[in-house]
């Protein structure tokens, strides 16, 4: 095995970037703390993307908290999502203890707690910034895919829109579709215009369309789609020259995976039509953090997996980086997995035959190192401790190094509700998004127009001349026997009043 010496200048030398870095850490050799190697990442490399795994309890969380604060030091935005609940102490300034104390000596580093510029956001009731979006924004496919419609109503979602687009109805919120597939469906002018123009549509597939649409609106979608839509540029703000670090609180996650679903995809997509390409700029314009990871590919649908896989491969281009925090490495589909540039490893604990074939993987795609028994020592990490390996400034992969963490600058719990609220109150972000806007859209149009079609029909009704249905005489002359009894009166009449004349018949 290699001495001490062979490792500070090897691992200096891999980790000593030229360009703006950040810090993680100190390297670690034979159990010792080594001051003279800091663990760093260049800043240029960050949009390659990475993942933060290990058993519960192991210190992801607080890991994750100094990452951001190191990224908000360096004026880069984040977006947390924050599962647990946990986050939201980085708005507030740490204190010392002895813990911490005995952390920052034994890495001769300087400990400044401070509080960082925090938003808090929502896409449910809880306070903070709304975030919402129109479903003319979301578009066809990918509410499509949300719903989990066969391809026979995925093209009939595409021809629904295309008919709003093309007869000016604006579809804002859940209401404004459920209204145009009513009017279409039941609605004769609706029927109509939708046949004439785009083929006729079976009203079944329609029905099931409504019933997806349903289903979603259950899980509070009603609160998601809407306007004011959210501008992804409001994630990219920066206070006194700090990072701002949003965190969205998702707390209900388990309960409504098809709304996370929702937000995912749309804010995915958002980002990357909206934002420009950046090519090698130096460092990101943002970072995204989705905790608890394992809780998205398990409870979401495929399209969700599908998405994230593809903007993995594409996102980076646009100055974004996608962290994941999970548990274990195989949480993460290895489609995505292998696109990570940095791996940081707390503790995995083998307890089961299953645990240990995910330690086996998990070491197998690490560098090979010739300082550490990887197998063994990744079951022995302490709290705070983690392999990390990372991309040099050249794209390439650096060795493993088993890391001493720093410990965050910020509070390591979370705000009160008089400090949440306090937060909130202060924030231009949630004033411009707090009132709902009631555009007319899609719903009001309709609405009106078949209410339009109801009052004219009713007025053609009521000037048409309303024939009076004939008396019980009228009815008695109007039958065949009445019309015979009154043509022989008429004959006998007139014989009568000629025979007055003495104009009558012929005397015999």
């Amino acid at each position: 095995m290699a001495d001490k010496t062979q490792f500070i200048e090897k691992l200096n030398a891999k980790y000593t970037p030229k360009g703006e870095h950040l810090i993680l850490g100190k390297a670690m050799f034979d159990g010792e703390v080594i001051p003279e190697v800091n663990v760093t990442i260049p800043l240029k490399t960050i949009n390659r993307h990475g993942l933060i795994a290990g058993a519960t309890g192991t210190g992801k969380t607080k890991t994750l908290q100094a990452f951001a604060e190191q990224l908000s030091h360096a004026g880069i935005p984040s977006l947390v999502l924050d599962i647990k609940g946990d986050f939201s102490g980085i708005a507030a300034a740490g204190e010392a203890n002895p813990n911490i104390e005995e952390r920052y000596a034994r890495t001769q580093l300087p400990y400044h707690p401070q509080a960082f510029p925090v938003e808090l956001m929502t896409i449910s009731g809880e306070k903070g910034v709304k975030l919402r979006a129109t479903v003319t924004e979301f578009g066809p496919v990918l509410l499509s895919k949300i719903l989990q419609l066969n391809e026979t109503q995925q093209s009939i979602m595409s021809i629904v829109f295309k008919y709003c687009d093309d007869k000016g109805l604006p579809l804002i919120d859940l209401n404004d579709l459920k209204k145009v597939l009513q009017y279409v469906t039941e609605n004769p002018q609706g029927k109509a215009e939708l046949s004439s123009d785009y083929g006729s549509i079976a009203s079944a597939s329609l029905g099931a369309i409504l019933r997806s649409i349903v289903a979603l609106e259950q899980q509070g979608a009603s609160v998601f789609f809407g306007e004011l839509s959210f501008d992804v540029h409001d994630l990219l703000r920066q206070k006194e020259g700090k990072g701002v670090v949003n965190i969205l609180r998702v707390a209900d996650i388990q309960s409504k995976p098809q709304l996370f679903s929702t937000f995912m995809l749309s804010l995915f997509a958002e980002i990357y039509m909206t934002f420009p390409e950046e090519g090698d700029s130096g460092k990101p314009k943002l970072v995204l953090f989705i905790d608890e990871a394992h809780l998205i590919f398990d409870e979401s649908s495929k399209a969700l997996v599908s998405q994230i896989e593809t903007m993995v491969k594409l996102i980076r281009s646009k100055g974004v980086g996608i962290y994941f925090i999970t548990q274990i490495p195989g949480d993460v589909p290895e489609a995505i997995l292998s696109q990570l540039g940095l791996k940081i490893q707390h503790a995995l604990r083998g307890f089961t035959a299953k645990d240990k074939k995910e330690i086996s993987k998990a070491v197998e795609n690490y560098p090979v190192t010739e300082f550490y028994e990887a197998s063994t020592l990744i079951q022995n990490l302490g709290i705070g401790e983690a392999f990390v390996t990372a991309l040099d400034e050249k794209g390439i992969p650096t060795p493993l190094v088993h890391t001493y963490l720093i410990s965050p600058e910020s509070r390591m719990d979370i705000l009160n509700d008089s400090e949440i609220t306090a937060l909130t109150n202060q924030s231009a972000l949630v004033s411009k998004y707090e009132t709902v806007l009631d555009s007319e859209s899609a719903y009001e149009i309709l609405v009106r127009r078949m209410e339009a079609a109801v009052q004219k029909a009713a007025s053609v009704q009521k000037t048409k001349p309303v024939k009076e249905e004939p008396g019980m005489f009228e009815q008695v002359l109007q039958s065949k026997a009445g019309r015979t009894f009154t043509s022989t009166l008429m004959r006998e009449g007139a014989k009568a009043i000629l025979g007055m004349l003495g104009l009558g018949g012929r005397k015999r």
